[in-house]
């Protein structure tokens, strides 16, 4: 796994000989390279043709040239999400800008470390609604962790320090910096900032003794882990702290992948399509132990299963960012603290007697309900076409535990999961914030970041709809990703709620699909297409062995819109 770490002094990359005169965009690049950036995904604009240039002349970063700002700035999302540092995107003015937007969104819901860099008009030119003017910072000031614009060369090592820092540090997320192009083409004496320093949180003295006591006196446990930035190695103290005391854990929404789903201890996911029994759980709950999760609504269910401002259950919670402490629940210990300090405190605590707790017949219990959950029932008797729970059962024999699975958004993802066990930390890409069309730029950040490992992007008709173009980006880079696309045809999630509130009165929600065979074909990838579940190992293992990004695409059934529910 790709380390967290950054250089922990100033390295040889930065001088202390006078700096020589350079232009802002050669600054920028040399303060991304001090920074450790190694990739940068973009879309190129005038507005900063110089930093293309600065990029020319340095081969240790990694240009990644996409199709469209919305993929580019989604590849850089997933890009700190895999690797807990800055995902960095680079996109022109106005338009551009926008269209980046979603990748913002994305990394501010999902709490994941990005930089955003925008060129901007002219400095002289502000004010006057000129071609492409934006404000950036009023823009993007209520999504991001920072937004702001350098309007002087020589502070753009200053504020790239400040943005890395502030990405990182605390609760992580995105960060905004415009530059007009008159800065970045513009000449200056600078000296360079060192590598900025993470910082995070970590709990108090009394912190543990206080928890253990809580647990101690517990009946009915459980603990609720999401939240960003896992390391193996905090994962994996987690899990010492979870069978030492044999609590049983569900995890939050599309954060499946902190917890192995085949340990004893996992009873199900907190999401959308969870299981009924483990939502009773979690209201029968006398102790939650919340642990890097912000318990959004998706996890609890519409702050149904628990309460604000002070839930039926006992709450300790545990979180990177004071501000989210208080904020939604009271919680009954509160508890400040980063995921890896945080996991550091909890496998330090043991329980009092080192004899298994009176709860384990919950714990079990809990475990049998899930187990039965992620069973694929058989197909429908009227199934027609693909059955996606044939689909998910035969992916679970052959994918190896370190593949990287995405998606976007939509009912498909019901399918994966529910039947799919995520084994380790960062193997999950999926937007928490429910945006269509990010497992494809996903999918392309993580073959480019793990070459070595399987990388294999679900996605509905709808939503593959949204960038397939980026087909193209993968077979240039050689990202050869294997797509796997349920097309039935309509916004299944929209049709859904459709037939709920106005059953049978079809608006909006039926596809006209393009022959995506044809089209991925035609960006580069080997295709094809099945209309049987029973095809599929084959064309999966050709997939494997196509030697350049691949799609098949999955003829399944309309009527089915969840693995429980038909449509009439």
């Amino acid at each position: 796994m790709t380390s967290n770490a950054v250089p922990s002094s100033p390295s040889s990359d930065v001088s202390t000989a006078a700096p020589p005169s350079r232009s802002g965009g050669r600054v920028l690049v040399d303060a991304l390279r001090i920074h450790g950036v190694d990739r940068v995904f973009c879309v190129p604009g005038e507005s900063f043709l110089d930093v293309l240039d600065a990029l020319y002349d340095q081969p240790r970063i990694d240009l990644v040239v996409c199709k469209h700002e919305g993929a580019a700035a989604n590849m850089a999302e997933a890009d700190g999400k895999l690797t807990g540092r800055p995902g960095i995107c680079i996109v022109t003015r106005g338009p551009g800008a926008t269209h980046a937007s979603i990748g913002v969104h994305i990394a501010a819901q999902d709490s994941t470390p990005m930089i955003l860099f925008v060129g901007q008009i002219a400095r002289e030119h502000k004010g006057r609604e000129a071609f492409q003017e934006v404000d950036y910072a009023a823009m993007f000031g209520g999504m991001a962790k920072w937004a702001a614009e350098i309007d002087d060369p020589a502070r753009i090592p200053e504020f790239v320090a400040r943005a890395f820092q502030c990405a990182t540090s605390g609760r992580p997320g995105p960060v905004v910096l415009a530059l007009p192009e008159d800065v970045l083409d513009g000449q200056c004496v600078c000296a360079d900032a060192a590598p900025y320093r993470p910082v995070a949180a970590a709990p108090g003295l009394d912190a543990g003794p206080a928890l253990a006591a809580m647990l101690e006196a517990a009946e009915r446990p459980l603990v609720i882990a999401g939240g960003a930035n896992w390391s193996d190695t905090a994962a994996a103290r987690f899990a010492d702290f979870v069978r030492a005391w044999h609590l049983p854990v569900a995890c939050a929404f599309r954060r499946q992948d902190v917890f192995d789903n085949r340990d004893a201890h996992y009873i199900g996911h907190l999401s959308l399509g969870m299981n009924p029994k483990l939502a009773q759980r979690v209201r029968e709950a006398d102790l939650i132990v919340a642990f890097g999760t912000r318990l959004g609504d998706i996890a609890t269910d519409g702050y149904t299963l628990l309460e604000p401002p002070r839930p039926r259950q006992r709450l300790v919670h545990i979180h990177a960012d004071s501000a989210e402490l208080g904020r939604v629940y009271q919680a009954d210990l509160p508890i400040h603290s980063g995921v890896e300090a945080g996991a550091a405190m909890l496998a330090g605590l043991r329980p009092a007697d080192g004899k298994a707790p009176r709860w384990s017949a919950w714990t079990e219990g809990g475990r049998a309900d899930h187990l039965a959950f992620a069973a694929p029932p058989p197909p429908h008797p009227d199934q027609q076409g693909v059955d996606l729970a044939s689909v998910m059962s035969q992916l679970e024999c052959v994918l190896p535990d370190d593949a990287i699975l995405s998606n976007g958004a939509g009912n498909y993802t019901v399918w994966l999961h529910r039947f799919h066990a995520y084994r380790r930390p960062r193997t999950e890409l999926a937007p928490t914030c429910g945006a269509m069309g990010y497992g494809l730029p996903a999918a392309i950040a993580a073959k480019l970041r793990h070459p070595e490992r399987t990388v294999v992007c679900f996605a509905g008709d709808g939503c593959h709809l949204m960038y397939p173009q980026e087909l193209a980006t993968a077979a240039a880079v050689g990202a050869n990703v294997v797509v796997v696309l349920a097309n039935n045809g309509m916004y299944g999630t929209i049709r859904m709620h459709q037939e709920k509130r106005y059953p049978g009165r079809v608006s909006g929600t039926a596809i006209d699909n393009p022959d995506f065979v044809a089209m991925a074909r035609a960006c580069g990838a080997w295709a094809e297409r099945i209309d049987h579940a029973d095809a599929f190992g084959d064309a999966f293992a050709r997939a494997l062995d196509a030697g350049r990004p691949a799609l098949i695409e999955l003829r399944t059934d309309p009527r089915q819109i969840t693995p429980a529910m038909r449509l009439p």
